[in-house]
């Protein structure tokens, strides 16, 4: 098993917190990770994306050319990114911030309203999570269970008051038809 992801967007929206919890996640059930981040010239509100690769296996290099799939959380971030996207691929777009319809024969493109989700939850903020939610609700990559444990640890001290939001977010997503 070997799965190289793509997460991006504009800085701000979690991009870099999506990739280290999804790598925290992958490393408490065991297995091989890399984390790369990529920040743009002005981080928040520039574009942000990192490349996560998991695997039972080591891992020889965090560069990612061609991703079996993306996460993706705005157009620019669809424009540079989804050319890259493997045939067969799995492309999980935010459509409050995508209005594009994309449908590709031959990649399984998958359109989720990640940021209206969010915010009937109760923070936008939590997009992302909605979004890393309908991946892994797809690519079973690792389990929810893992997930909610990579939370616990990387929400601590004051940021623990946001841990059943986040909770909530990934569930709307993995739900989401």
């Amino acid at each position: 098993m070997r799965e190289e992801l793509i997460i991006a967007g504009f800085g701000g929206q979690g991009i870099m917190f999506t990739g280290t919890l999804l790598s925290q996640a992958a490393m408490i059930e065991g297995k091989f990770v890399t984390y790369f981040p990529s920040y743009g010239a002005e981080v928040r509100g520039g574009t942000a994306n990192c490349s996560v690769t998991i695997a039972d296996t080591i891992i020889g290099s965090p560069v990612i050319t061609s991703p079996d799939s993306l996460i993706i959380l705005n157009k620019p971030s669809l424009d540079k990114f989804s050319p890259r996207l493997k045939k067969g691929g799995l492309l999980v777009l935010n459509s409050t911030l995508i209005e594009d319809e994309i449908k590709e024969s031959n990649r399984q493109v998958v359109h989720i309203p990640a940021t209206d989700i969010a915010e009937k939850i109760g923070q936008i903020k939590v997009a992302n999570i909605v979004a890393l939610g309908k991946y892994l609700a797809i690519r079973k990559i690792v389990s929810q269970e893992s997930i909610f444990q990579a939370l616990e640890a990387l929400l601590t001290g004051k940021k623990k008051e946001l841990l059943e939001l986040n909770r909530k977010a990934l569930a709307a997503g993995f739900e989401y038809q």
